[in-house]
């Protein structure tokens, strides 16, 4: 194994030296992603797995890292050929290495398995075998980390609002529905859609509501919520947060300062102000459910009950 890694780094040397000499006049976006390799960790990418999740990376930057089908896990593939803890990285003196912790379906390198509880060094583009999972490792400061993460964010990003999407949304509840039932903590998800938003693209055009759903965006990740909760765009003008450990009562304070701060808003387009309000739909986990969207479809319901109900208004419900 060693002979094969040392010969992919001698491969590699080689492409940095012909990029060097062939590269004289290299674009502004080109020079941007070299900036930004430079920063970025090595990371592990997912090759083949799960389809929503295939291009995923994972930065390795603490000193032990667990990939596993356990939601605890630093690296979670929700995958049956992986064991709950069946690999584990490592960080010493800068380089990275891969154990096997006795898993079921072993692990393997470049197709070669490896000894369980053993370390193993690994190099750049190295393929890692879990199970039936693929990822491959990427040194610290290569290109393909900026371009693999461009390409994932395209697949999981909504363009207009550079917020999460639909289809990442549904993966990430699966995900924090799991690591609730596991942790024991709470899963609360926020819903919200703006009032009367139709009326604003027949008044005034399309433009118009294409910003206000960018500035209502802004408003929302740049002062109403934490960075470790998910906000995402799952339809026309409806957005969704998935709130994980928060107490009920502190969701619901957070429901409604957003409401508030919408209402108070001021949306000026091309001279045009443009008075909104939201309405709001709250559920958290209980103890039936079986899955995320038994709490997304109560909170949906929760939206429908404030639309219902008179509109800019929080709606909570439990049951």
């Amino acid at each position: 194994m060693e002979e094969q890694n040392t010969n992919s780094d001698v491969e590699n040397n080689k492409g940095e030296e012909v990029t060097d000499k062939t590269s004289v006049i290299q674009s502004d976006t080109f020079k941007v992603r070299i900036a930004q390799a430079g920063e970025a960790p090595p990371c592990l990418v997912l090759l083949v797995g799960p389809v929503n999740e295939v291009g995923r990376q994972w930065a390795i930057e603490t000193a032990d890292c667990v990939i596993g089908r356990a939601p605890t896990s630093y690296i979670h593939v929700a995958e049956r050929s992986l064991s709950k803890s069946h690999a584990k990285l490592v960080i010493s003196s800068g380089e990275v290495s891969i154990m096997d912790l006795e898993s079921t379906n072993r692990t393997a390198i470049n197709n070669i398995l490896i000894s369980p509880l053993k370390p193993y060094k690994l190099k750049n583009n190295d393929q890692i075998k879990a199970g039936n999972i693929i990822f491959k490792f990427l040194e610290r400061g290569n290109i393909e980390t900026v371009s693999v993460a461009q390409t994932f964010n395209k697949a999981i990003i909504d363009s207009l609002t550079g917020i999460y999407n639909r289809g990442a949304l549904n993966a990430q509840g699966i995900d924090v529905f799991n690591k609730s039932r596991v942790l024991g903590t709470p899963l609360s998800v926020i819903v919200f859609d703006i009032d009367h938003f139709k009326q604003v693209n027949d008044t005034y055009g399309h433009p118009t509501g294409d910003y206000v759903l960018k500035d209502l965006t802004r408003v929302v990740r740049e002062s109403l919520i934490r960075g470790n909760d998910y906000f995402a765009r799952y339809g026309g003008e409806e957005f969704c947060l998935l709130l994980l450990g928060s107490p009920i009562r502190q969701v619901e304070d957070i429901g409604e300062r957003i409401r508030r701060t919408i209402q108070e808003h001021r949306f000026n387009f091309e001279g045009k102000n443009l008075p909104l309000t939201i309405s709001v739909g709250i559920s958290t986990i209980q103890e039936q459910d079986k899955s995320w969207s038994d709490i997304f479809n109560r909170a949906d319901k929760a939206l429908y009950a404030a639309k219902t109900g008179g509109r800019n208004r929080v709606s909570l419900m439990l049951k």
